[in-house]
């Protein structure tokens, strides 16, 4: 199954600038007419009429870490962007000029040709006769076409192209495939190297026989195939034609033509499928200032070190997956153990698979600086990392945690595949959709986990905003690696979008499993959470109290669904302000269903000895003898419900007596005084209505939890004026002076037990 991998270039700003302004001058012609030519020379090539593309002579191998060849080419590549790629056409791949005599002329018999000291290369047909004049012009498409001008100046047949000989790389309008009255054969090959654009390993093209499917030989044996070309994409290999925003993808099979095209919807994107020299086909977009690009390859990246190569292999009794050869700088200890093929037709890829069906090799390298011959490393060899020295492939065996390998296992095995949409299977049940998402995209759409990017801090890891390649912007929360809680905070969520969809819960679009990494990607919440409103003195300001109200009611309608109208009962247990958000129009919505526990319809409390909530949220019950229900989100409510009238943390103590919020609220309750609890600067509506509400927190907050009222009460007393209202009875305070500041609080009965407090999240394990 094809793979995703997301990898991102970053260019310099100045040359994007360059790239997309049209009012640059242009000095350089896009057409050539016979008897004209192009030396190899600075300053002389053809550029496009918009100045995309541009032709002329290069030395490829300036990504790579040898540099350039000395050997020179005639080539196509992006103007304005030099480097990345090296040309996305050449006219002579298999004939480099050794310095810079060529000249790249249209001949009087109109044939295109390379002419350099030692001798002539045809680049169109020689043996085609054309009676009239003719032109070569460079396209916008990237296209260099021969054709015939008419009498009256216009442009005639079309005598020859560049599109009908491609190198490496697809641009959009380019076929892949076979066109059998012609006897054409559209196909793309790898470059031999970085220096050497000959054919290399890999091939890509449509499959010969009867089925609609592209296929990358290696070396002319079956490497790979993209499945069956089925509803507008192929069945192995959704991801290649997932952009449908960007781009039209078609598959043409008739007795005439059989083949794969794609061109964009805007003439303003840029893009490019490229086969690299490890096999993988690369669709790269220009977005802005960064190359895009997602990644489709038979081979399994593995999960647990994420710099492996990604390169295709059968396993062997020495080679089972525990294993994988990554690049690093630095070099072997002692010539003893080099074994050297001189052979210049070996690619690095060729090194690879001889290192990776000899048991007894543990590293390799080229030779040669132009990226061919082999250096194989066996026995006792001791590497050493040196930043100085030029990358070596390096086998790196590493260790599995067992724990997280049989949870994720557990989690893969209930994710059902349809195209590239996901399902998590739970019993008979098919849930939502969601998106796997690739750890590169991640890192592309976080820019790769920037300061900038980043939201807040949870209690089980960062939180960072996210932008999808087609625009959509995301919430990225990034588990803490190698936690075991974190682990079943990330599989409790990932179940629990299988089950639940309302709109004051927050939508989980899909998540990242790969390696240690295990992230989760939510809608974007424009306003962030609700706690940087109420505790930030500016902010709060701009809560009215109707925008308060639709909060307080959207909250107690979203825990409502948990508890009842979902089809699984769902305890949060850990419901606060931080775990509130609030999108663009202020609409709250439940967050972070981590440690969210199912119930089964004829439960009505359990119990745990793994205690997990924040102090100041957490009802007594819970807190000290580890039962939870319905009741303790009700508990949960009631303290968020005083803290947004207050605008005070049920954290901080409030007064000279060191009375925590409800403390006070119940101390102002007996004594009359309730309204003054209520935050000075909150423009209210009538004092009855906020009377009310008070004495709904208070109603929810009482020590028994058969005192306190079901969500759907709560709702009818917050939305009624008709529904009458007990009075409260003693609230359970769950919080001393101690935590407050900060200490480490004990449990009764749970003497090892240990808890974070300040609002943080906590987790409290039984002893053993």
């Amino acid at each position: 199954m094809a793979k995703l991998r997301n990898t991102v270039f970053l260019y310099f700003s100045c040359f994007c600038m360059h790239y997309f302004s049209s009012s640059h001058a242009q000095t350089q012609n896009a057409t050539l007419k016979q008897g004209q030519q192009l030396r190899d020379q600075d300053g002389d090539y053809l550029v496009s009429e918009n100045g995309l593309f541009k032709l002329g002579f290069f030395s490829p191998g300036n990504s790579s870490v040898f540099g350039a060849t000395s050997n020179r080419y005639l080539g196509i590549w992006y103007y304005k962007l030099p480097n990345d790629p090296d040309a996305v056409w050449v006219a002579n791949p298999e004939t480099p000029i050794i310095d810079t005599s060529g000249v790249f002329a249209l001949a009087s018999d109109a044939t295109l040709k390379l002419i350099h000291g030692g001798g002539q290369i045809s680049v169109s047909d020689p043996n085609q006769t054309v009676s009239g004049n003719v032109t070569v012009s460079l396209l916008d498409t990237g296209n260099l076409v021969l054709r015939e001008v008419t009498s009256n100046g216009t442009h005639g047949e079309v005598l020859w192209e560049s599109f009908d000989h491609p190198t490496n790389t697809l641009l959009p309008g380019m076929k892949l495939g076979i066109n059998v009255e012609a006897g054409q054969n559209w196909t793309i090959s790898s470059w031999f190297s970085d220096q050497i654009p000959a054919t290399g390993v890999f091939r890509l093209g449509v499959d010969p026989g009867s089925t609609n499917q592209l296929i990358i030989w290696r070396r002319d044996e079956v490497y790979w195939s993209s499945g069956v070309w089925e509803n507008g994409t192929f069945q192995n290999a959704p991801e290649m034609t997932r952009r449908v925003d960007l781009f039209e993808f078609t598959f043409v099979s008739n007795k005439e033509d059989k083949y794969f095209t794609y061109t964009v919807k805007n003439r303003s994107t840029v893009s490019r499928w490229e086969l690299n020299a490890w096999g993988q086909i690369m669709h790269s977009t220009l977005n802005g200032t960064t190359w895009e690009s997602t990644e489709a390859s038979p081979c399994t990246f593995n999960l647990t070190n994420l710099g492996a190569l990604c390169i295709e292999e059968k396993p062997s009794e020495c080679r089972n997956g525990s294993d994988g050869l990554v690049p690093v700088r630095g070099y072997f200890d002692g010539n003893e153990i080099l074994h050297h093929d001189n052979n210049t037709e070996m690619t690095i890829s060729d090194c690879h698979a001889t290192c990776w069906s000899d048991c007894a090799c543990i590293g390799y390298k080229s030779i040669y600086t132009n990226g061919t011959g082999c250096v194989f490393m066996s026995g006792e060899a001791k590497f050493i990392p040196n930043s100085y020295f030029d990358a070596t492939y390096v086998l790196n065996i590493w260790n599995h945690s067992k724990g997280q390998d049989q949870g994720l296992d557990e989690l893969r095995s209930q994710i059902t595949r349809f195209g590239h949409i996901y399902k998590l299977k739970i019993g008979e049940r098919i849930g939502q959709n969601f998106r796997m998402f690739s750890f590169s995209e991640v890192v592309a759409a976080t820019d790769n986990f920037s300061s900038a990017s980043k939201l807040g801090q949870g209690g089980f890891g960062p939180v960072y905003k996210g932008v999808l390649p087609d625009g959509e912007q995301v919430g990225v929360k990034r588990l803490a690696r190698s936690s075991g809680q974190g682990l079943e905070e990330f599989m409790n969520e990932i179940t629990l979008i299988a089950e639940l969809q309302h709109s004051n819960l927050v939508r989980l679009l899909g998540c990242c499993i790969q390696g240690e990494e295990k992230i989760l990607i939510y809608e974007f919440m424009a306003n962030k959470s609700l706690d940087a409103f109420l505790f930030d003195s500016t902010r709060r300001k701009k809560l009215d109290w109707q925008t308060l109200v639709n909060i307080i009611e959207g909250i107690a309608q979203g825990l409502l669904y948990l508890h009842k109208h979902s089809r699984v009962r769902v305890i949060h247990r850990d419901l606060k302000a931080s775990n509130i958000l609030l999108d663009e129009n202020m609409n709250p919505k439940i967050s972070d269903f981590g440690m969210a526990r199912i119930f089964g319809q004829n439960e009505s409390m359990a119990n745990t000895v793994r205690v997990v909530g924040t102090y100041g949220y957490m009802s007594p019950e819970y807190a000290m003898r580890g039962i939870f229900s319905e009741k303790s989100d009700v508990y949960s409510f009631g303290v968020l419900l005083l803290e947004i009238i207050s605008g005070k943390k049920n954290t901080t103590f409030l007064s000279s007596n060191g009375l925590c919020l409800i403390e006070l609220a119940w101390e102002l309750w007996k004594q009359g005084q309730t309204l003054e609890i209520k935050d000075t600067s909150l423009d209210c509506g009538s004092k009855e209505e906020v009377l009310k509400f008070i004495q709904v927190g208070l109603l929810c907050v009482q020590e028994y939890a058969e005192d306190r009222a079901t969500m759907s009460e709560v709702i009818s007393m917050l939305t009624s004026d008709v529904t009458p209202l007990s009075d409260p009875k003693q609230p359970a305070y769950t919080i001393s002076r101690s935590e407050a500041a900060g200490s480490t609080r004990t449990l009764p009965d749970r003497s090892s037990n240990t808890a974070s407090v300040n609002n943080v999240s906590i987790t409290l394990m039984e002893g053993r």
